[in-house]
């Protein structure tokens, strides 16, 4: 049998401490992914900014916390495979909170029927140029999808080599 000394002890409780608060980090992350107190107009200018200076696309991805399917997609937006595709764009997260009427001016704006369900993706030029909305919400039925589709999407609508 083993003997565990009081030192040993204390940095097994750290260890264990440590990986139970990146977990509870990256649950709290996942939860939290339409923040309420964010300035959605203020997100997409920062993104054009920085689509501009790297040749990207700004990718808005209409959506809200309660919404599993809008999880669905992030979730699938951060798998290895999607890397090479993800980083054309500019990812910003458009909160339509918890009536589903916060910004709708901003659904308007770029053509996003909401009605149709969220997840729903609108691809932008970095001068805020609409490329592409999605009409029939395509993607809120995220949980049932083929991430293949998520993947086609994305390089379908990206930039253009230049």
């Amino acid at each position: 049998m083993h003997h565990v000394t009081k030192p040993g002890l204390l940095i097994l409780a750290l260890l264990f401490s440590v990986c139970v608060c990146r977990q509870i980090s990256a649950q709290e992350r996942e939860a939290n992914l339409y923040p309420a107190n964010v300035d959605a107009r203020a997100e997409i200018k920062e993104a054009e900014d920085h689509a501009a200076k790297e040749h990207k696309r700004v990718l808005l991805v209409f959506g809200a916390n309660w919404c599993g399917d809008c999880h669905v997609l992030d979730r699938a937006f951060h798998r290895p495979d999607f890397a090479s595709a993800i980083a054309n764009y500019e990812v910003v997260h458009v909160d339509i909170g918890d009536d589903g009427k916060k910004n709708n001016d901003l659904a308007a704006q770029f053509d996003v029927p909401l009605k149709k369900g969220i997840p729903a993706l609108t691809v932008l030029e970095s001068d805020g140029k609409l490329v592409v909305s999605q009409k029939g919400g395509e993607f809120e039925n995220a949980r049932a999808m083929n991430p293949q589709a998520f993947l086609d999407f994305l390089n379908k609508w990206k930039p253009q080599a230049q």
